[in-house]
């Protein structure tokens, strides 16, 4: 059972992704001879999210998925995502479209939790040349709609990294560098779920 990884493409007026940049970045890297990684492109829209979603967990069935996802707003700042909301996705995708009812899963939980503690994580961690902080809002849009659709999906085994748009000082090899140390703390955790 592989951890899968997933970015996501273009949209608005970023006509490159960071989060695929870093997801590529780190699958160049590899997490050592043990782990075969894979990585998936999401498109910016709801429901072929939600497909490549269902389809990753059926199946791949991985150990744990993580999505990573461009957080605009944020100034070389990485956000670790604790947990996924169902309802409340109003803001139209690169379709035009927003789910129906502006909600996820009918007969889903308002909001599911992460198996991974993404608050250990974060103090278990620290990357150079960036700040990463702790989160439990992922914003109402593709991120969080696809968190919450692989939280659901993978009965918790998701986690979801934010990652700020690229720049001179915050590099595809940076984020990539990032993801690596996350992800590596992510199977520790895992590992010790299992014993």
């Amino acid at each position: 059972h592989l951890p899968f990884f997933s970015g996501f493409g273009p949209f608005r007026q970023y006509l490159v992704n960071s989060s695929w940049e870093a997801v590529k970045e780190l699958s160049k890297r590899g997490l050592g001879k043990n782990i075969d990684l894979r990585i998936m492109q999401l498109p910016v829209v709801y429901q072929k999210a939600k497909e490549q979603v269902f389809m990753i967990w059926t199946t791949l069935q991985p150990l744990l998925t993580v999505h990573v996802g461009l957080a605009s707003s944020a100034k070389a700042i990485i956000i670790l995502e604790q947990c996924g909301k169902n309802k409340g996705y109003q803001e139209v995708d690169a379709c035009g479209f927003h789910p129906e009812g502006g909600c996820c899963m009918l007969d889903g939980p308002e909001k599911i939790e992460s198996t991974i503690n993404m608050k250990t994580l974060w103090k278990n961690i620290s990357v150079e040349g960036i700040d990463i902080i702790f989160s439990r809002d992922a914003g109402r849009y593709i991120c969080d709609y696809t968190y919450y659709t692989s939280l659901y999906y993978g009965s918790g085994r998701a986690a979801f990294i934010h990652v700020p748009p690229l720049s001179k000082s915050v590099t595809a090899g940076l984020l990539g560098k990032a993801l690596q140390t996350m992800i590596l703390e992510m199977l520790k955790q895992c590992g010790e779920d299992r014993q």
